[in-house]
């Protein structure tokens, strides 16, 4: 496992509940940043640089921070990526830069994450601007959303002089980076600063307006020059079992989103908890709620270790955590007392044929039900496609594929003034933050040439 994701050995007796919290590594020293950048080979052709999706200049920016040029490294990263400091601690670096990084084949590979950390937050601590509004140009662009897809899109086009109004249904803006990243991996705070970094380019950011309750769509077709929807994905579905409904079962990123904006200590949560899924949210939750104190914590899934979504270093994680795996497991009914969660029923699975997605379909055996005790489940099985959004997209000719919105390679729709990125066009493949970054340049860049002449800039 990479030591960028290496897990607190905690001991509840011995470390406050903030300190549980804290982010899993210390910032690094400007002694250990420049160790580390001095590793770094500088290759000519750059495999971490191919595997990065924003396309970072990865050793451009970690040979200025080893020769001292911190700043300069900053803006290396951010005029690649905006949301550098958010990408920093949350991209799956294993399996991206770092996995690629030529030194990992018989040494250790470079601490790319935490060398991109250390550079954004040195400018972000001293309050350094790299970029400004660009000389207005007349047009007018909507953005629906505020999590990395969307600011991405509309910081990129403030530079270009676009005038950008983003939409946020919740309260704070930054999206999934503000309510559904564990805050042990990134606190709140770096993801509202990337929020006014992008206010700081002119950007205006409306939140608490939902688009088809407190605006029509219809009027920002009419309004804008262009619409960008970066909306990602909804709640957890519901799993249709029986006492699913009664307290005690949560839905997954909620229970996300309170480590995020309440008091630590305020957080109700279970001794003995179920986590039902296998991915990353899910893996997320269940670290959480090992280190607000519950007693045992066990992920239910129904198809065996070689098939959870999750990464792998996620899995070790969670194990080196003290979360526990129930594999080949299918919740079939929540157990209640006196209206409280008292257990999850469960019947044994075994796997038959590959299903649509590669993985083998799992079914139930017969006479294996059994109960888990617990007096909280938590609902981490996947994200509720955009329907109602495409409900409104209908009239425009815009299409969906697997329920989610179609777009080109240039996160075009069919509507000439719709363009859309994020998790609510990623109908395959893996979706992630640094993705949904890359989606927001795309369009960014496909709005301009629509748009504008388009600037030597906009086509790098």
């Amino acid at each position: 496992m990479a030591e960028h994701y290496k897990p607190h050995k905690y001991k509840a007796w011995e470390m406050t509940l903030e300190e549980r919290f804290q982010e899993v590594y210390p910032p690094f020293s400007e002694r250990e940043a420049t160790l580390e950048a001095n590793r770094c080979l500088y290759c000519h052709d750059a495999p971490c640089m191919v595997a990065c999706p924003t396309h970072i200049d990865i050793p451009t920016f970690i040979r200025k921070i080893a020769t001292g040029n911190v700043k300069g490294s900053a803006r290396t990263i951010l005029e690649s990526n905006l949301m550098g400091a958010t990408c920093a601690r949350v991209c799956p670096v294993d399996v991206l830069c770092e996995g690629d990084c030529v030194l990992g084949a018989d040494h250790k590979p470079i601490a790319i994450g935490r060398l991109q950390r250390y550079a954004t937050d040195y400018a972000s601590e001293r309050g350094i601007k790299f970029f400004q509004k660009g000389q207005p140009n007349g047009k007018k662009v909507a953005v629906v959303g505020s999590g990395p897809a969307g600011l991405s899109c509309a910081g990129e086009l403030a530079k270009q002089g676009f005038d950008v109004t983003v939409f946020e249904k919740n309260e704070m803006a930054g999206g999934l980076s503000t309510y559904g990243i564990v805050v042990f991996r990134e606190p709140v705070e770096v993801s509202l600063a990337e929020v006014k970094m992008v206010q700081d380019l002119g950007v205006t950011v409306k939140c608490g307006v939902t688009v088809g309750k407190d605006i029509k769509f219809d009027d920002l077709v009419k309004d804008y020059d262009a619409v960008f929807i970066g909306i990602g994905l909804g709640n957890v579905p519901m799993m249709e079992i029986p006492g699913e409904d009664i307290g005690g079962v949560l839905d997954g990123l909620d229970f996300i989103a309170e480590t995020k904006v309440k008091d630590l200590n305020k957080i109700t949560y279970g001794k003995r908890i179920c986590v039902i899924g296998a991915g990353n949210t899910a893996i997320d939750c269940a670290t959480i709620a090992r280190r607000l104190g519950a007693e045992r914590v066990t992920m239910i899934y129904r198809r065996s270790e070689a098939e959870m979504p999750a990464y792998h270093f996620e899995y070790e994680f969670a194990l080196k955590e003290g979360v526990s795996f129930m594999f080949l497991t299918q919740p079939v009914e929540v157990m209640a007392k006196d209206g409280k969660v008292d257990g999850l029923k469960c019947v044994r699975m075994d796997l038959g044929a590959p299903d649509a997605s590669g993985r083998r379909s799992p079914y139930p055996v017969d006479g294996s039900e059994f109960v888990v005790p617990c007096d909280m489940v938590i609902k981490a099985i996947g994200q509720v496609k955009p329907a109602a959004f495409l409900s409104m997209l209908e009239p425009y000719g815009v299409e969906s594929v697997k329920g989610y919105i179609k777009v080109d390679e240039h996160n075009r729709t069919r509507h000439a003034k719709i363009f859309a990125g994020g998790d609510c066009v990623r109908s395959h493949g893996e979706a992630s933050t640094v993705m949904a970054v890359q989606d927001g340049k795309i369009a960014a860049r496909a709005i301009t040439e629509a748009l504008v002449a388009t600037p030597a800039c906009a086509k790098k």
